[in-house]
């Protein structure tokens, strides 16, 4: 037992949470956050709250960002926003097949090993960037280090919306990539278009994995498409699943109407239970 809130570095952008360690932020409030660099600012979007699970292994918000917290990041985002200008234009004069994803910046500080600038960066595959980070360097006036991003990771940094209307999965909960595979995808009855089924990072949906136990659960349990069962409604034949309502469709003979009922109310052994105690009443 104890408290967390939720903060974002960018807006709706991937959420992290932390025990506010005694503060008080409010929703939209600035607070420290420890990162390996050293406090970074980022925006409370979550006010502390008391939640069940235990919050030792939680990293602590180091305090409430002030004046200068503020300048600094500030500042921070003007050196990544001119990093990330000044290598589209070199990356466009070497003539190379690389998309800028992401840059992060580390200002010149005690400790930290002076100024540092990190690229992240997509390509078809890999690339020979030795003039490119010297040519970057002599610009920047700092150290250059480039990353090269799989498409998953790609998504991950850029952020954007699925197919569903929300926030893709892997820029605000997902914390781990896992297999995805199209048997996922047969056993949830979808088509198997790559345009239906694939994310925005063309990949196959991380969404397939983690609702995939859930329909297993229910093919399980549920009787199968064609299989005669009795409603509450009368008799009639299943003619299609809805696993997300944890519901089946059946075709009634009196009428030939189709009607929603629950999983529960026509599986077998839910109608065994109410037979064996109705006929004991």
């Amino acid at each position: 037992m104890g408290m967390l809130c939720a903060v974002s570095f960018n807006r709706y952008g991937r959420l992290y949470y932390l025990d506010p360690a005694g503060f008080t932020p409010a929703v939209g409030d600035r607070v420290l956050v420890p990162t390996d660099d050293g406090p970074e600012v980022a925006e409370c979007v979550w006010a502390p709250q008391w939640v069940d699970e235990e919050t030792d292994g939680f990293p602590k918000v180091v305090g409430i960002a002030d004046d200068q917290d503020l300048r600094r990041d500030e500042t921070l985002r003007k050196r990544k926003a001119e990093a990330k200008v000044a290598a589209k234009k070199l990356i466009k004069a070497h003539d190379l097949p690389m998309k800028v994803v992401a840059v992060d910046h580390v200002l010149d500080a005690p400790g930290n090993g002076g100024a540092r600038t990190t690229i992240y960066f997509t390509a078809p595959h890999r690339v020979d960037f030795r003039s490119l980070v010297r040519d970057l360097g002599a610009t920047l006036h700092c150290r250059v280090e480039l990353r090269q991003l799989s498409a998953r990771d790609s998504a991950r940094v850029q952020g954007g919306i699925g197919s569903c209307g929300r926030d893709l999965c892997c820029a605000t909960f997902l914390t781990d990539f896992e297999p995805v595979t199209i048997r996922m995808a047969k056993d949830q009855d979808l088509p198997l278009n790559p345009l239906r089924i694939s994310g925005a990072c063309g990949r196959l949906m991380c969404c397939l994995k983690y609702e995939h136990p859930l329909y297993q659960q229910f093919q399980a349990s549920a009787p199968a498409i064609g299989t005669r069962v009795t409603t509450p409604e009368g008799d009639g034949r299943v003619v299609a699943h809805s696993v997300p309502k944890d519901s089946v469709v059946v075709r009634m003979d009196a009428d030939g109407s189709r009607c929603s009922c629950s999983r529960a109310s026509v599986c077998a052994p839910r109608q065994a239970h109410d037979a064996h105690y109705n006929a004991g009443d």
